[in-house]
């Protein structure tokens, strides 16, 4: 009797252990944002700014070796069809398409991950509560409120998008006041929130101190640390990837800057006295610019 009795103990041990395992099976979720990958894994990520409506412009960047895209649709008039005709334009790029919001508000987040944004930079954030908001607009129930609207997520992403959106789907907090600065242990804090973005040079503007000088450095520092105490990641321009150190989030070049930098590179290559003074020379030994 009590050899069957530990016979049937055993077998429901069995059946619970193979319950829990087709669970968690089940509950594997796909990650397709290789941004959120590469973070993972230690790398630093580095995103190229597109601010114009031009989808060549815009895959091209995409192509270009960038991790991610950073859309700028705080300071440019680009609308959210815009955009949507953008990312759909190069929906197999590597890079990952990040939306920098006008705002964290419900329409204008959900209107970004509904065009297929997998990261939403907010900007101007004072406190935590706007930082609430925006993971609450971002992510379906029962995380946050995302409704179920039309959009062109699944056509990118995949099928199981609904049931992989809230893993995949970033949210980066810019702070760029002093304000921001004060509340940066609560901002870095909300869950959800994956990275604090240091606005560099509007933190500059806001708190009218200059890189370098040590209430700005102060304020840098700040974020920094309680950042990596919340243990997010941290933000910055890509000036800062070589000059810094505990930051993994970049804002690379708009494409202004990169047209013309790739215009100076090509012009060089063909004629390497075109910048130079005459006398020069391109290279130590070389004959000398005429």
């Amino acid at each position: 009797m009590k050899f069957a009795k530990l016979i049937s103990v055993f077998s429901a041990v069995v059946l619970l252990g193979m319950s829990i395992q087709a669970n968690a099976q089940s509950n594997d979720v796909r990650i397709f944002n290789t941004v959120k990958q590469k973070l993972a894994e230690g790398k630093q990520v580095v995103g190229g700014t597109v601010d114009t409506a031009d989808p060549n412009i815009y895959c091209a960047v995409a192509n270009s070796g960038f991790d991610f895209i950073w859309i700028e649709m705080q300071h440019s008039p680009l609308t959210y069809t815009d955009v949507a005709r953008m990312i759909w334009a190069c929906k197999d790029a590597p890079a990952i398409p990040f939306i920098r919001v006008p705002d964290d508000s419900e329409g204008d987040i959900q209107k970004a991950t509904d065009i297929g944004a997998l990261g939403i930079i907010v900007p101007m954030v004072d406190t935590a509560e706007k930082m609430e908001n925006a993971v609450k607009y971002a992510k379906y129930p029962p995380v946050g409120r995302r409704s179920q609207g039309g959009g062109q997520y699944g056509a990118i992403w995949g099928r199981d998008y609904r049931q992989a959106a809230n893993d995949n789907i970033m949210i980066i907090a810019m702070i760029e006041t002093e304000e921001g600065v004060a509340a940066a242990d609560e901002i870095a804090s909300v869950p959800g929130v994956d990275i604090v973005f240091v606005a560099s040079s509007d933190l500059g503007s806001f708190s009218g101190y200059r890189q370098g000088d040590p209430e700005y450095e102060t304020l840098v520092t700040r974020v920094r640390n309680q950042t990596g105490n919340a243990g997010k990641y941290v933000g910055g321009p890509l000036a800062w990837m070589t000059s810094r150190e505990g930051y993994n989030f970049f804002q690379g070049p708009s494409t202004t800057a990169l047209i013309r930098t790739g215009s100076r590179v090509s012009l060089e290559a063909a004629d390497p006295c075109r910048y130079l003074p005459s006398g020069a020379a391109p290279v130590q030994g070389e004959d000398p610019c005429p």
